[in-house]
């Protein structure tokens, strides 16, 4: 995973909860980085994974919503940092539809080594598109935090329905997703 991600969790962290959160996480955490990242460098999902479960059992809040809400977060931060990505779509379905097609294959020119999910539109209307998700990291709380942090920059609300797909153990979700 992208170091980009490690480094934008912990300045989530920290706008949240507090530099001294960040450094109660990474010390519980015990990982093999040390909690050391640079934004261009690759790590292992694992240890994001193990800070999300340190935040949540040092806060009391559930993980799946922590992690949701970094995706959200992190959006803003892809938005950013990515403007192009996000001004040649002309709506948020639009966007969401250019994720495979245009977004990650500019990502795999910018880094070569990226392991990105999948996404597959599966249906679409005017008000409701159906999204499916793929990834072993087993991310859909991610997922989810991004297409919800991505719609207001299209004028959109967004509500998501998150349906785990059968024998994928978690690897597989389908977003159903509707817009006023």
């Amino acid at each position: 995973m992208k170091g980009v991600v490690f480094t934008e969790f912990l300045d989530f962290v920290a706008a949240r909860y507090g530099e001294d959160m960040v450094d109660d996480i990474i010390e519980a955490s015990a990982l093999p980085t040390g909690g050391a990242y640079t934004a261009v460098g690759t790590y292992n999902h694992e240890e994001l994974a193990t800070l999300c479960s340190a935040l949540a059992a040092a806060t009391g809040e559930n993980e799946s919503e922590l992690v949701r809400d970094f995706g959200a977060h992190l959006s803003g931060t892809f938005s950013r940092g990515y403007p192009d990505f996000f001004s040649r779509s002309v709506s948020f379905f639009d966007f969401l539809e250019s994720i495979e097609a245009h977004i990650h294959v500019e990502v795999r020119k910018l880094y070569p080594d990226a392991e990105l999910p999948s996404f597959k539109v599966a249906a679409r209307t005017a008000t409701r598109l159906v999204m499916d998700y793929r990834s072993p990291r087993r991310m859909g709380d991610l997922a989810e935090g991004l297409i919800l942090g991505s719609a207001p920059k299209f004028g959109a609300s967004a509500r998501v329905q998150k349906i785990a797909l059968e024998d994928t153990d978690g690897e597989a979700t389908r977003f159903v997703i509707d817009i006023d």
